[in-house]
């Protein structure tokens, strides 16, 4: 079931709840759109960066369980960074949209009973997450993972746009929007790597996973 966007005039109980609504938004904002594409795009990556729309789901899930389980309640975790493998994303052969969307909505209810446990300038317990520095708060924490879900769910947007011609932040499975053609003259139908070399531009070199996500 859609979630929906988390007005700033609507009221809330506290700064942790605002946290968790938005974070309640882009989950589902994604299981919408991994809802919406066909079963070879789940698999198939659109980009020159090389991801795949079930190893973003994957890597999301672990970003939320690195930040708040390992990292902020300091919890042995056997393998915090399952989600990658050879310096890029990565997906087990029998993990599929279903297994990784209740993986996620598991992740997002052990999410919530930390921060409804916790004060928001409460600071993480030390341990290997943090590597030389000092643990954050987890008022930091869960910035950082608003940020992360905003950025990723607007890169399956592109995704979303290439598969399937569809747009628009609110869309779901069970609301389509409808847009106009676009004028062929305007917006010839280039793949994802035709669009990097249609016109000069200066070089840029493609990493196979995104910086800054950990």
């Amino acid at each position: 079931m859609s979630v929906p966007f988390p007005e700033p005039t609507a009221p809330a109980g506290s700064r942790a709840e605002v946290f968790l609504r938005y974070l309640d938004f882009f989950r589902s904002r994604l299981a919408d759109k991994l809802e919406s594409l066909p079963a070879a795009e789940l698999t198939r990556s659109r980009l020159p960066s090389g991801w795949t729309p079930l190893e973003l789901a994957k890597h999301l899930r672990h970003v939320e369980l690195r930040w708040l389980e390992w990292g902020f309640e300091g919890r042995a975790v056997d393998n915090p960074w399952a989600d990658h493998q050879d310096g890029r994303w990565h997906v087990e052969p029998g993990e599929t949209r279903e297994t990784l969307l209740a993986g996620l909505d598991e992740q997002a209810a052990r999410t919530r009973a930390i921060v409804e446990s916790h004060d928001l300038d409460e600071t993480g317990k030390p341990g290997d997450r943090w590597g030389d520095a000092d643990p954050a708060t987890l008022e930091r924490v869960l910035f950082h993972l608003v940020q992360e879900y905003a950025r990723h769910v607007g890169h399956l947007d592109i995704v979303t746009e290439l598969a399937a011609d569809q747009t628009g932040e609110l869309f779901s499975a069970e609301r389509a929007v409808v847009r106009a053609p676009r004028p062929a003259d305007r917006y010839p139908a280039f793949s994802a790597t035709q669009w990097f070399t249609h016109s000069p531009r200066p070089s840029i070199q493609v990493r196979s996973t995104f910086p800054g996500c950990r």
